[in-house]
């Protein structure tokens, strides 16, 4: 993720916790806002100690980010916000693509996408 997509001042985290909205899902928290000044999204990662050392705390966030850019590509991110994103417990025993379907999940519920996923409806065919 390139540098100027990614939030990294403490100024800029707290003015999405305290201006933003947020919505959850049991392994990611978004919280986001939106902003005026770009005409780009933004994300930062938080990633607790409690959920491992450091090599798999970074794991993660490795993951995150490139999810995330695989996202923008396939459904394309909204832009102008600034997004915080929070891993909770679970999501250090998850798979890529579990995390994949979680990440989506939760930037759905918040309606960050331009272009959303179309959920594929299964079919129970009985003869």
């Amino acid at each position: 993720m390139k540098k100027e997509y990614r939030v990294k001042s403490d100024r800029d985290f707290q003015r999405v916790f305290q201006e933003g909205a947020s919505v959850a899902n049991r392994q990611f928290v978004i919280h986001f806002v939106r902003r005026k000044d770009c005409d780009h999204y933004r994300v930062g990662l938080s990633v607790s100690k409690r959920l491992g050392n450091a090599v798999m705390r970074n794991r993660i966030k490795r993951r995150m980010r490139h999810i995330m850019r695989h996202l923008d590509q396939c459904y394309q991110l909204a832009p102008m916000y600034d997004m915080v994103i929070i891993a909770r417990q679970s999501v250090s025993h998850m798979t890529f693509e579990q995390m994949t379907s979680s990440l989506t999940h939760v930037l759905m519920l918040g309606e960050l996408f331009l272009h959303p996923p179309i959920k594929k409806e299964s079919t129970n065919s009985e003869i």
